[in-house]
């Protein structure tokens, strides 16, 4: 029963942070679904991964909006954590903490009981994890010291959520580059034994599509070994101190004499420095780098030094002094890499990690110290690409832990398309010119430019008779503005593709007068089938919309991007990779 009420109460922080969370992500919109389709809980991912239905948060908001108090924040703070999208205000929970005995990264035997008389902060971590998790383990950290002498009674565990890497060597890597060696217990077992935790306490835990996928749950549990809070990470850089205080204060509330919390953060959202802003940073090395809108485009990359864990992350780097140079002969963006700091275990794990390289970098590398320029360039993983336009737009992005670090030459085709411009808005006579002896199945298509078909089956009959071609569907909503801001580029790629490559729309949880209405406004030479989010979810997870969904020839599913696409070459480049097979 226990394991039950905890699962339902994840998922009720998750849904409401989720839907809280996703209100300032750019170029993307949350899916809307009625009380009838409750989304699973928000999962932590390598790759953007937050979905709910906006009707769910009122609700649920009187639950999700309580503040524990160490001393006298008073109702403005309240206010600020209620408002800020970014911070999750924590849930209360009830009940006897599940225990177990796991193996630490030193493989010694744990137990949750063991640590009776101590305040535990719980936290399920993927031991590879480059997106959420480690801004869960650095707010764990800023917790423990808020609380300076106080902190000797707390115990910081964490428990691996990756059922592919639970190797004692995979806890200790983990613990060992992200500086947490001797400051916590990372706890591995067997599988079965991992599975059976992850039950008790709620947690999903999964492999979807060769991704890991995980709740990203922390736990506050009191000196009886009760439940008395729980957390759901978001994935902001410039939160994480934030968290480290909210929890400080959770666990203050549980210690003798509730201890004083060395810090005074506000919890209100803070505004990230976006790319069309100038700001200058340290540079490492010394000196400083000048960000913001400029005479030409500008190629970043993010990293930390414990992406080593998970990729040849000096190499990595090591081959863009390449890029470097091909970049200043042709007129391609400069490249600079920006150390995300906020999250590093000290200052001097940049340092030293710089020292190792194989040879001086040829491109500057800007340090981040605060998460404000990862969260204004939206930053959602490390490593993470992102080319950005002279005035300070963001046309292209990559994250490398589930795209792959790109070649050289991969990585200026790349840089190529985002910086081309979408073409004229052709006429209905060219479009008809351009796609005139399309092969049957696609000329049907065609036939059917614009309309607006029924659902499901319809759309599954379609796709039956299309297997032989590559497809790619759009998922779209009349009421959705990156949809609309991106229409144009799959009219254009249509016109240009459509006699190789099947589209089809998705008009996603919408009206069919609404999308009619659309339609009229943003032709294409395809028709779209109106459906929801729950049908599509034997196809792919709709984590947002747009969506764009790539389906080889064989039927299968190849590739999703989530958001909306910023240029006519960043969609091309999609198109010719995972439709044309180039």
């Amino acid at each position: 029963i226990l394991g039950v009420v905890v699962l339902a109460l994840v998922a009720l922080a998750a849904i409401v942070l989720a839907v809280r969370r996703t209100a300032g992500r750019r170029g993307w919109a949350p899916p809307r679904l009625s009380l009838r389709d409750r989304p699973r809980p928000s999962l932590s991912r390598r790759r953007l991964a937050t979905a709910a239905g906006v009707l769910l948060v009122v609700g649920l908001a009187a639950a999700a909006f309580i503040v524990v108090r160490a001393n006298t924040s008073g109702e403005s703070q309240a206010d600020a954590l209620a408002a800020n999208p970014y911070l999750d205000p924590g849930t209360p929970v009830s009940g006897t903490a599940p225990d177990f005995i796991l193996s630490d990264q030193f493989g010694q035997p744990v137990s949750l009981r063991s640590y009776r008389g101590k305040v535990v902060l719980l936290a399920f971590n993927d031991s590879e994890c480059t997106t959420v998790c480690p801004l869960t383990t650095t707010a764990m950290l800023d917790a423990k010291a808020m609380l300076g002498k106080a902190g000797d009674q707390v115990q910081l565990l964490g428990i691996d959520a990756n059922p592919a890497s639970i190797s004692l060597e995979d806890v200790w890597s983990y613990s060992e580059l992200h500086g947490m060696l001797r400051a916590w217990h990372f706890l591995t077992g067997s599988l079965p034994q991992l599975k059976s935790v992850w039950k008790h306490y709620g947690i999903e835990a999964a492999i979807e599509r060769g991704e890991i996928t995980h709740t990203p749950a922390l736990f506050v549990i009191d000196r009886q070994g009760r439940l008395s809070r729980l957390y759901v990470t978001q994935m902001s850089y410039t939160a994480v101190p934030q968290l480290g205080q909210l929890l400080a204060k959770s666990a203050s509330a549980l210690l003798p004499g509730r201890p004083a919390v060395h810090a005074n953060l506000s919890y209100s959202s803070i505004e990230p420095t976006t790319p069309d802003k100038v700001v200058t940073v340290p540079r490492a090395g010394g000196e400083t780098v000048k960000l913001g809108p400029g005479a030409s485009p500008r190629l970043f990359v993010f990293f930390a030094t414990w992406d080593q864990e998970t990729s040849a992350l000096a190499g990595q780097l090591d081959a863009l002094n390449r890029y470097q140079a091909i970049a200043s002969r042709s007129g391609l963006p400069p490249l600079i890499a920006v150390d995300e700091a906020s999250v590093e275990p000290n200052s001097s794990m940049l340092t030293d990690f710089l020292r190792r390289l194989p040879r001086p970098l040829s491109y500057p590398v800007a340090i981040d110290q605060s998460g404000k320029i990862a969260d204004g360039y939206e930053v959602l993983g490390l490593p993470w690409f992102v080319v950005v336009s002279a005035t300070g737009r963001i046309l292209y992005y990559r994250e490398v832990s589930s795209a792959g670090w790109p070649s050289t030459g991969a990585l200026i085709r790349y840089v190529k398309a985002a910086l081309a411009r979408a073409p004229q808005p052709a006429s209905a006579t060219s479009v008809g010119q351009e796609l005139a002896g399309s092969p049957p199945p696609l000329a049907a298509l065609h036939q059917q430019a614009s309309r607006l078909l029924a659902g499901e089956p319809a759309l599954a009959a379609r796709l039956r008779a299309l297997r032989g071609y590559p497809v790619v569907i759009n998922a779209w909503a009349s009421w959705c503005g990156p949809c609309r801001s991106e229409f144009g580029l799959f009219a254009s790629a249509s016109a240009r593709y459509g006699r190789r490559v099947a589209f089809l729309g998705a008009d996603t949880d919408d009206s069919a007068a609404d999308a009619r209405a659309f339609q009229a406004q943003h032709p294409v030479s395809y028709p779209s089938y109106q459906t929801t989010t729950a049908n599509l979810s034997g196809l792919a997870t709709i984590e947002g919309l747009p969506t764009t969904v790539f389906i080889s020839p064989a039927g299968k599913v190849v590739y999703v991007h989530t958001g909306q696409y910023d240029s006519q070459g960043t969609l091309d480049q999609d198109i010719d990779s995972y439709a044309r097979g180039h």
